[in-house]
């Protein structure tokens, strides 16, 4: 088999809350009910991915998975995603990210571990920057490099 390289770029577009919430949370420690800080809280995700950063956007996928928040001197995630593109040229492929994330960096990089379709044994990385963010939504730049069959 012959390996290939491919250069993705689009934006994770996640609602927090409202009518229809792409992230939501499912369980929390006990002792952290109260805290403003989100240590030990499980977050299921079906984040839309779009070519631009703007809501009109054209749509090419989602990601789906869990983020656990967890805290330390920054706060920081660990996340489970499987990148699903519906359009375009990758239409049917995924990448599979599984990594450490310091969410609140506003540059950071994260592991690509897998892959379908396009991407059978993807493996590379991600570099990932905020690009929004409130209380309501978040947005992130995603510059991707895979290595794949």
């Amino acid at each position: 088999m012959k390996t290939g390289v491919t250069n993705l770029h689009f934006y994770l577009h996640e609602t927090l809350n409202g009518q229809n919430p792409t992230a939501v949370n499912i369980a929390q420690a006990n002792i952290t009910n109260n805290s403003s800080v989100p240590f030990a809280t499980l977050a299921v995700v079906d984040d839309i991915l779009k070519i631009g950063p703007e809501d009109n956007s054209e749509v090419i996928g989602n990601a789906q998975g869990l983020g656990l928040l967890l805290a330390g001197n920054t706060t920081t995630g660990v996340m489970y995603s499987d990148f699903g593109f519906t359009a375009g040229k990758f239409n049917g492929s995924s990448i599979s990210i599984f990594s450490r994330n310091t969410i609140i960096e506003p540059g950071r990089e994260v592991a690509v571990v897998g892959g379908r379709g396009k991407f059978r044994m993807a493996k590379g990385f991600a570099l990932l920057t905020t690009y929004f963010l409130n209380a309501t939504a978040v947005i992130i730049e995603f510059n991707v490099t895979v290595i794949h069959y």
